[in-house]
């Protein structure tokens, strides 16, 4: 089968190689890979390597649809012929993340674990949940990372209802998907991104857009919502964006902290932070049961993620240029 696989740091080292099939051991389950979207996280891994125990040759990659063409004993989980898509942190099946204060855990595929740039990946079947019986590869690649960390944000911790306004920055993965899934919970939709973007996430249900290059969008924002604020805030730029997040945010509001776009030294106001009784919680993607229940919103309620472009396997090198480009919604690679 054919495989991505990298023998140092950067993304020249990359190599599309022949290698065996892996066969499931007990307790895994061999998937046929149809579909990786690519995370900026993937992109960063390559280039960077962000400091993880990275184990050469070592294949990038967390995000896949696919279908399972074979079981390990013990497995029973999944059946031959069933779709499955992977979980980016494999170890947090459900309630709190593991580790300890001074080491939280945040072991992913594509980082501390192999990832999935591959035709075939044997895993074990507690790494993968049921793909939607409603979308195809391509899309339902798009869930593990993106779909589930805005599920997380807005749905699993933030309780996200009709009635309350959601401000989502940008338009990449993540946000997209919280357009989508705001919208899904009843709630009203404030996009703030690049003006040429506007109107197609107009489109997906965001019910006013603004351009971030404007004089002030904090001052816009607030405009646009009698001065209430946004109940929830997607802060998806990080630095010192957070401190906008702050001043935009409603009293008693909820700040997803999310993005490091903008370095990983985030920097607020205080008295704002603490007088509108703020509530800034940090997500790094989510757990397999929320994913599970973002698999099932999305076949009840029709959500279609947003795909930007599609590439072939062999032109991965490709596919990340196009996510350097900054994308409207998720870039894929089809295997």
């Amino acid at each position: 089968m054919l495989r991505w696989e990298m023998d140092g740091i950067g993304r020249g080292r990359l190599e599309l190689r022949q290698v065996p099939v892996p066969k499931p051991e007990a307790g895994e389950i061999l998937v046929e890979v149809a579909a990786v979207a690519l995370n900026h996280r993937d992109a960063m891994v390559v280039g960077s390597g962000r400091g993880l125990p990275l184990a050469f040759p070592f294949t990038p990659g967390s995000d896949l649809s696919g279908t399972v063409v074979a079981v390990g004993d013990g497995a029973t989980r999944f059946d031959v012929g069933d779709r499955v898509i992977s979980i980016p942190t494999p170890d947090w099946q459900d309630g709190l993340r593991g580790g300890d204060a001074r080491t939280p855990s945040y072991r992913t595929l594509g980082g501390y674990y192999p990832g999935v740039l591959a035709e075939y990946v044997a895993f074990p079947e507690s790494w993968f949940v049921a793909a939607p019986l409603t979308l195809g590869h391509a899309e339902a690649a798009t869930l593990p990372c993106a779909g589930l960390t805005a599920w997380f944000a807005l749905v699993e911790r933030g309780g996200v209802h009709a009635g309350e306004s959601v401000l989502v920055e940008g338009t990449g993965g993540v946000a997209l998907f919280g357009i989508q899934i705001a919208v899904m919970q009843g709630a009203e939709v404030i996009v703030v991104a690049s003006a040429d973007k506007l109107e197609r996430a107009k489109a997906l249900g965001a019910v006013h857009g603004v351009d971030r290059r404007g004089p002030d969008w904090v001052e816009t924002v607030l405009g646009l919502t009698g001065d209430r604020g946004a109940d929830h805030v997607l802060e998806i730029v990080g630095g010192a964006h957070l401190g906008k997040a702050v001043r935009v945010v409603a009293v008693g509001g909820r700040v997803s902290m999310i993005g490091a776009l903008d370095g990983f030294e985030a920097a607020t106001p205080v008295m704002p932070l603490m007088l509108k009784d703020v509530t800034v919680q940090g997500i790094g993607t989510g757990h397999r049961r929320a994913l599970e229940d973002l698999v099932r919103a999305v076949d009840r309620a029709g959500l279609t993620p947003v795909v930007d472009s599609r590439f072939p396997l062999a032109e991965l090198p490709a596919a990340f240029d196009r996510l350097d480009a900054g994308p409207f919604g998720k870039v894929v690679v089809e295997v």
